[in-house]
């Protein structure tokens, strides 16, 4: 059963699972959402989690970037994203491009952004993650500084002449912090790119994004209504939200835990059982 990535063009995080599934050499399902909500063919098949991108295979849906990488590299672990010698270490610097930095790089490509003709985008950030035009723009310079350094720690990380930032072979860090150039450069020509990093990113961005084939919705939520998910049982009852978020909590029964991430077992009514994946981190877990 072939992948299928809810996901729009502009979407950072979705860049990331598309050079995974280029790496990969994937054929995949390719369903454009909304970059505001609402979002209503992904909701019913997350539960509530609007977030991009989603990952949908069969009746099981992966939602945070993290968690799709887990599914994509158990199901097709070949070429992997977690090459020796960096290994799961990969998983640690990935995370490293999330949190702080990411807004770094939000600075750089959207501080100049205005407020007329872009009014829905404002308001939907404004709502869900309280990012106020006025208040950001006043962070903007110093981010944009950060942003910088983040660039020089990456130079000294490429600068014995490593092809990668893990060695010799591209892996999730890789993918991960060169998205955060691909989403910078948005802001135009005022963020400089040195001759170190430069050749690093073309041969991240030279695996491609796979065999996309595109997908209407409704093709994707009939295909999770004729599959069954991975999991099944009867846990407890919980909520599960996002850090820094004010978007509405998927509820479901709590019916797997690893190390790295866990399981709701949901019963939709327009398409039976859906089993939805989160990772551990940045993720809000409750009993109902």
């Amino acid at each position: 059963m072939h992948p299928i990535l809810f996901h729009y063009p502009a979407s950072p995080w979705a860049e990331v699972v598309r050079l995974a599934l280029g790496l990969k050499q994937l054929t995949w399902g390719s369903v454009e959402v909304p970059a505001i909500c609402p979002k209503p063919e992904q909701e019913v098949l997350t539960g509530g989690y609007v977030r991009t991108p989603v990952l949908q295979i069969g009746a099981d849906v992966f939602c945070d970037t993290l968690a799709i990488m887990d599914a994509l590299e158990a199901r097709w672990p070949e070429p992997t994203l977690y090459p020796e010698p960096l290994g799961r270490g990969h998983r640690a610097l990935a995370i490293e491009a999330g949190g702080a930095t990411f807004l770094a790089a939000v600075a750089v490509a959207l501080g100049d952004l205005p407020v007329a003709g872009n009014e829905a985008f404002w308001a939907d950030r404004e709502r869900r993650f309280g990012l106020r035009p006025e208040a950001f723009r006043a962070m903007v310079p110093g981010l944009q500084q950060a942003f910088a350094a983040h660039l020089a720690r990456l130079e000294a990380k490429l600068a014995d002449g490593r092809p990668y930032l893990g060695g010799d072979r591209p892996g999730h860090g890789d993918l991960a912090h060169a998205m955060l150039l691909w989403f910078a450069a948005r802001g135009g020509p005022a963020q400089q790119v040195s001759a170190t990093l430069a050749p690093w990113a073309l041969r991240v961005f030279a695996l491609g994004h796979g065999r996309p084939e595109a997908m209407t919705p409704a093709q994707a939520l009939a295909e999770a209504r004729a599959a069954m998910p991975s999991v099944s049982g009867n846990g407890q009852l919980a909520r599960v939200s996002q850090q820094g978020s004010a978007d509405p909590p998927v509820i479901g029964h709590l019916v797997q835990e690893t190390a790295d991430g866990f399981t709701l077992l949901r019963h939709s009514p327009e398409l039976g059982p859906v089993a939805v994946h989160f990772p551990r981190e940045g993720q809000i877990v409750e009993p109902v």
